[in-house]
């Protein structure tokens, strides 16, 4: 019995020990199998994200343990890792080396899967249906215009309102019109002192350089009481009225007609014959000028009322040469505008506007005229100034009335001579700036001027 009890002993200590072996290698074998399959740390390290800094792993979550974790959802973005915190499977595992910390997010076919999700559903959201975008565009004008107002409202006062306060104020706002209204009212009181009147007239003249109101001007009987001035013993009043006059016409096509239907043009000839003072005679000159630029009919209207003959008489009675270089240059534009439309007029192509234009154009014999009248030998006096720009306007004449005055030229035995003088005065005048480094001078451009009128006199 001893016997057996004592190998029964030795028997169930070794079946113990054999049971306790198999245990121990069964807990080595789970343990193995979850070191393998926790975290694997890769040798990938990425660039953008500091080479050598952090290492990538890729973790796995034992189902058996699952349920006794905390399971972290990772999404596109790193987030840290905590102390028993677990992932799904696939999921991008790394250890940051910087923070010592691990990180997780989607792995790489997580992550093509949610981004082709994300972005379905974003595609999803951005499209709308007709009415919807009609609807959002609706509300946006009405936004954006709800918000001009507020900053319209916010930044400018109602006029009303203004008027309200100026007319407290004994303020009134008038328009030009209403300005010219009462300022022809004012002029046309009997009660009105002559300064009174010239500072209307200075009023009026800066008005209608505007050509809506010189047109106004007329439409309201202002031309009238302008014209009025004209004829007046004072020759104050007559040369403020001849400035209004002429600031009016400048390149207002509807004054013009106006003007010459309303017999402006016989006004100021008449002024321009009988007035004494220079001043008046200048500001005159200027309104018929102002009057005959690119108006062919009132030129022919001009020339038939003895124009031209005022004009020279004019010229003659001048001393000084300002009035004279004005005459000159009014010719030579006379000219110029012709020959420029009758040059135009080869054009095979032209509306019929412009044919009218060169039928009018052709009706002004004014070359002809300027033969007859004796101009050929008084433009040339003016070569006789001192001045140098009242010299290039008599060149520039000359040139221009050539055609018809060139026999004229030939006979003037001191105009070949002029020239002749007027040229080597020039030439050192050009040499001396050349001297100076100037280049394409004013006084080189006289000395061609003379150069060309030479060679059309064959001198």
């Amino acid at each position: 019995m001893k016997l057996m009890s004592s190998s029964s002993r030795a028997a169930s200590l070794s079946c113990f020990i054999l049971a306790f072996l198999m245990l121990c290698c069964h807990i080595f074998s789970i343990v193995g199998q979850k070191s393998e399959s926790a975290l694997i740390v890769s040798e990938h390290r990425e660039g953008g994200e500091g080479a050598g800094v952090d290492e990538d792993e890729e973790a796995t979550l034992d189902e058996e343990e699952e349920g006794d974790l905390e399971v972290v959802q990772p999404t596109e973005e790193w987030q840290t890792l905590k102390a028993g915190q677990a992932v799904p499977a696939g999921s991008h595992v790394r250890l940051n080396l910087q923070t010592g910390q691990r990180e997780v997010r989607l792995g790489e076919e997580q992550l093509k899967y949610w981004t082709q999700k994300h972005g379905e559903e974003e595609e999803t959201k951005t499209s709308f249906s007709p009415d919807e975008l009609k609807r959002a565009m609706k509300k946006m004008k009405e936004d954006v215009n709800h918000d001009q107002q507020d900053s319209v409202s916010s930044t400018f006062r109602p006029l009303d309102e203004l008027k309200r306060e100026m007319a407290e104020l004994d303020l009134l706002v008038e328009t030009d019109v209403q300005i010219m209204r009462r300022l022809l009212d004012q002029f046309n009181s009997s009660n009105t002192t002559m300064q009174q009147k010239l500072s209307i007239l200075l009023e009026l003249e800066y008005l209608v350089h505007q050509v809506d109101n010189a047109q106004t001007l007329c439409s309201i009987g202002g031309l009238q009481f302008i014209l009025e001035g004209l004829n007046s013993s004072d020759f104050r009043l007559q040369e403020s009225s001849a400035h209004v006059l002429g600031s009016a016409l400048s390149s207002n096509p509807v004054v013009q007609v106006k003007a010459v239907e309303s017999g402006a043009l016989q006004t100021l000839l008449t002024a321009l014959a009988t007035a004494q003072a220079h001043s008046v005679k200048k500001k005159v000159l200027f309104a018929v000028a102002s009057l005959l630029r690119h108006f062919p009919y009132a030129q022919r209207h001009f020339l038939s009322n003895g124009g031209l003959q005022v004009l020279s008489e004019l010229f003659r009675t001048d001393g000084r040469g300002a009035l004279r270089t004005r005459i000159v240059t009014m010719l030579y534009d006379m000219i110029s505008e012709k020959e420029l439309i009758s040059q135009a007029g080869l054009d095979p192509v032209m509306d019929a506007s412009h044919e009218e234009r060169v039928q009018q154009y052709s009706k002004v014999f004014l070359q002809g005229e300027l033969l007859e009248k004796g101009w050929c030998s008084l433009v040339p006096q003016l070569l006789e100034s001192s001045e140098h720009d009242y010299r290039e306007k008599a060149l520039r004449a000359l040139l221009a009335m050539v055609p018809v005055c060139v026999e004229q030229y030939r006979a003037d035995s001191s105009l070949p001579a002029s020239l002749v003088s007027l040229k080597n005065q020039y030439q050192e005048m050009v040499q001396s700036e050349m001297i100076l480094g100037e280049e394409n001078s004013y006084f080189a451009e006289i000395v061609d001027l003379i150069d060309t009128l030479q060679v059309k006199m064959n001198i």
